[in-house]
């Protein structure tokens, strides 16, 4: 009989864990970024709120497309 639980084994599954962990930092430090961004400018061209909802919308767009397209691949 074989030993299912190999070193390999659990070496592989932890790596996908892992990697999972990482986009959701990504994610997060997308939006975050963006929304800072949004605050930034809307401070230097007196906007308030505008620049701030755009840019936190475009951080949660692009950081949910490259979340998707990361975990499809």
């Amino acid at each position: 009989m074989k030993n299912k639980n190999t070193p390999s084994d659990e070496k592989n599954s932890d790596r996908g864990w892992i990697n999972y962990l990482g986009l959701g930092i990504e994610l997060a430090a997308t939006v975050t970024l963006m929304f800072f961004v949004g605050v930034w400018l809307d401070g230097k061209f007196d906007t308030t709120p505008i620049l701030t909802v755009v840019f936190s919308f475009l951080g949660v767009t692009s950081g949910l497309y490259n979340f998707i397209r990361t975990v499809l691949k």
